[in-house]
């Protein structure tokens, strides 16, 4: 196993950037009457983040908003900031809630967050059909066109998505579709495909140390697409960019690698920046 990474140096800079923005905030906000905290296990098991609000809380935050908007209100409702979260599904792949929305065309999810000061980006506008919105900022910074979303959807994908709302104005929508189709860079990039008949050999489980999570799953999702997660669980598409090599969900710096002997996968390999890890299959 080659596993390298700088534990001490993330915790400094983590430290570090706390201790710059409480010398930063003026000293009347800690002023205030101090309230004993009256159930200290919120912060027991935040894993150490506390005050960051929980991972798993900011996780289903932006699960949901791929989908259920009623258990989004019972989460945003009591905490209208939770409209602002973020999750990295993996390598970088982040993704806000009202983004997840947004490439899943969920018009009704959009507004909700938008009224609970979600930050609405050029993949909202394009998803919901705002074709002068869209015009504008890509002549105002021409080329961001080809920026990806989360997941690696392009941005005239989201405007097909949001199509598909019947309450999208369909004339302004197709509009933008078109005058995207004529830049010709606003898709995906295409990437090779993998035959059907290679594709059970990636599949199983790989593990690079001996704990119970210290591995990945690699998965067939809904679209027939080989997919990499953590072990036992399902993840980000695996795209491929040469013979057994692929990238994480468009994630540039990002490159899986499968090891092959007589025809059979017997690891991966993971490099990114910094680190390079070795997975064998179970």
């Amino acid at each position: 196993m080659n596993l390298h990474f700088s534990s001490s140096r993330r915790a400094l800079l983590k430290s570090s950037a706390f201790g710059i923005i409480a010398a930063s905030v003026p000293n009347i906000l800690f002023a205030k009457e101090w309230v004993p905290v009256t159930n200290t296990n919120l912060i027991k098991d935040n894993s150490g983040r506390y005050p960051a609000i929980d991972e798993i809380i900011v996780a289903e935050v932006v699960g949901v908003s791929h989908f259920n908007l009623d258990r989004l209100k019972e989460l945003v409702d009591p905490r209208p900031e939770l409209a602002r979260a973020t999750w990295d599904w993996g390598f970088g792949d982040w993704e806000t809630a009202i983004g997840a929305a947004s490439h899943t065309g969920r018009k009704d999810i959009v507004a909700y967050l938008l009224s609970k000061g979600a930050r609405p980006d050029i993949f909202t506008f394009a998803m919901l059909g705002h074709y002068n919105v869209v015009k504008t900022m890509i002549e105002s910074s021409p080329g961001v066109q080809k920026i990806a979303g989360p997941h690696g959807i392009s941005l005239l994908q989201h405007v097909k998505n949001g199509i598909l709302d019947t309450d999208i104005n369909k004339t302004e929508a197709l509009k933008l579709v078109y005058y995207l189709e004529s830049l010709g860079d606003a898709d995906s990039p295409k990437y090779p495909d993998l035959e059907e008949k290679d594709k059970p050999k990636f599949l199983g489980d790989y593990k690079y140390g001996d704990g119970v999570t210290e591995g990945f799953s690699v998965k067939l999702n809904m679209r027939k697409i080989i997919t990499l997660g953590k072990l036992g669980k399902n993840g980000g598409a695996l795209l491929k960019i040469g013979d057994n090599t692929f990238i994480y969900n468009g994630t540039p710096s990002v490159t899986v690698k499968f090891q092959i002997e007589n025809d059979k996968v017997i690891s991966l390999t993971v490099i990114e920046p910094g680190l390079t890890l070795l997975a064998k299959k179970m």
